[in-house]
């Protein structure tokens, strides 16, 4: 089938995956802070309220573990929520609900109640918000069993990924970044899903593998262009889930290139990262010619000035830098 040539924001596509399901299921509903009077805290649910009404779209307190905890009943009686955390630092204040009760209820209840949620918001620095409003959190829940987690790069997989989760039987962390609520990109109109634990291949190349995900794919893109401008080509994953991981696609890669890199926005000590390229070592080590590296924010808490912001986070200098390296 033809797709509609069209370009909308990210913001939109949350909006539309998340519009179009509660089209589809009135079991599903929106809960979190601000959400419908205010129309969302960055736009996403504008518009939502007229459509869907006040007991779909729902407002609620400053009290993460309140409304999350909310959310484990609902989910257990067969409802299945979404609830937007306007921040996921914020999401730690609801820790024991999210990590403790949703991912376990499943394996404890001997599978009588699940907990179909889809826990998303904003993640990773979102410019000069802090320390405390600034956390990436993939790193940490990650470690948990029996979530799943989405990390988008773009509006294409924002929707179509979105979709997947909410129609998922097991709960999902999906993860936004606000710096990248207003870009744009080709978003058809007509009904599509993506897979989760498929990566997507954004270039190609045998010089080295880059291995992302979320805001930092593009930060890669950016310096594959750079590279390419001294005849380096690389290949560029997108890994789109962490849970699950795609590692057949970068050992896949690796086994061509030789050649690791990984960018993750997480600090460096028991990040993303380190999983990955242990996983890299376990399955791949006899295809890699040179260590595998990675790029992740520096090991100190997030700085507010913009400079120092950009010093702390990934970025195009450090990924070139490292992919020269394993070049060397």
């Amino acid at each position: 089938m033809t797709q509609t040539a069209r370009e909308i924001q990210f913001r939109e596509a949350l909006r539309e995956a998340m519009s179009e399901e509660m089209r589809r299921d009135d079991r599903v509903f929106l809960m979190g802070e601000e959400v419908a009077q205010y129309n969302g805290a960055y736009k996403v649910s504008q518009g939502m309220l007229d459509e869907f009404g006040p007991k779909r779209i729902i407002d609620s307190p400053i009290s993460e573990n309140g409304f999350a905890g909310l959310a484990v009943g609902a989910a257990m009686y067969g409802l299945r929520p979404i609830i937007e955390f306007m921040s996921w630092s914020f999401s730690l204040v609801a820790a024991d609900q999210i990590l403790n009760n949703v991912p376990k209820m499943l394996y404890m209840s001997g599978g009588q109640w699940g907990c179909p949620v889809v826990f998303r918001g904003n993640d990773g620095a979102g410019g000069q918000l802090g320390s405390t409003h600034s956390w990436c959190v993939e790193g940490l829940y990650s470690n948990v069993p029996g979530v799943k987690i989405a990390i988008p790069s773009n509006p294409y997989d924002a929707k179509g990924l979105l979709k997947t989760a909410i129609r998922d039987d097991d709960p999902v962390f999906f993860l936004e970044s606000e710096r990248m609520l207003g870009d744009k990109g080709h978003v058809p109109a007509e009904e599509y899903t993506v897979p989760f634990g498929e990566a997507a291949l954004r270039r190609q190349g045998d010089a080295c593998t880059l291995v992302s995900f979320g805001r930092p794919v593009n930060f890669c893109l950016e310096a594959a262009d750079e590279l390419r401008k001294t005849g380096i080509e690389v290949d560029v994953l997108d890994m789109r889930t962490i849970r699950p991981l795609d590692i057949e696609s970068i050992i896949r890669s690796v086994r061509k290139t030789g050649r690791v890199v990984v960018v993750d926005q997480c600090w460096p000590f028991a990040s993303v990262a380190s999983e990955v390229i242990t996983q890299v070592c376990e399955r791949g080590f006899d295809y890699l010619d040179h260590q595998p590296l990675r790029v992740n924010t520096e090991d100190v808490p997030t700085p507010y000035a913009k400079n120092l912001e950009y010093a702390y986070l990934p970025n195009k200098e450090k990924i070139v830098a490292a992919v020269r390296r394993t070049l060397a």
